[in-house]
């Protein structure tokens, strides 16, 4: 019996890597649920990357609504991402980097709750005042990701035009 489980492990450890014994990843996928089109009913966020090198590739952001349709896909360059830290000389580092991101992507600061208080203001990181105006009559959630090293982008979900819209833009 220990025989098959070591060469179960031999096996697997012989899929998994490369010819040189590195680890290659070839996906990598994170999904949690957070109330967003409505105040209670939660929605589905799914990030994924997909591929064997970080070059030219890119995650992929979904929104699936409670009532199952998909609401939201964004797709963010690795390589816009990468250029936050540029000590990522290897690709070894670079993809242990992209994992720690993909990881990252929904922790509870990313979930704003309200998108916007009653108090804020609009400034000149607001592409529609309306739709901010909006967001404080609603009170519904917002979300926000890295687009690249020091650009984020604030989503929420507009009542009025049944549609993800940006609310601020850093």
């Amino acid at each position: 019996m220990r025989y098959i489980s070591l060469f179960a492990i031999f096996l697997f450890l012989a899929c998994n890597s490369t010819p040189d014994g590195k680890t290659e990843l070839t996906s990598l996928e994170k999904t949690t649920t957070s109330p967003f089109t409505d105040t209670v009913k939660l929605d589905t966020f799914k990030v994924s990357w997909q591929g064997t090198t970080t070059k030219g590739s890119a995650i992929s952001l979904k929104i699936i609504s409670h009532k199952g349709e998909e609401i939201y896909k964004a797709s963010i360059k690795v390589d816009e991402i990468l250029k936050a830290d540029e000590k990522l000389k290897t690709e070894a580092d670079r993809l242990k980097y992209l994992k720690n991101e993909i990881n990252y992507f929904f922790d509870d600061e990313h979930f704003l709750w309200p998108a916007v208080l009653p108090t804020e203001k609009a400034d000149k990181h607001v592409p529609d005042k309306n739709f901010h105006e909006e967001l404080k009559q609603t009170q519904l959630n917002g979300f926000n990701y890295r687009s690249g090293k020091e650009s984020k982008v604030y989503i929420a979900w507009s009542v009025k035009e049944n549609k993800v819209k940006v609310y601020y833009q850093l």
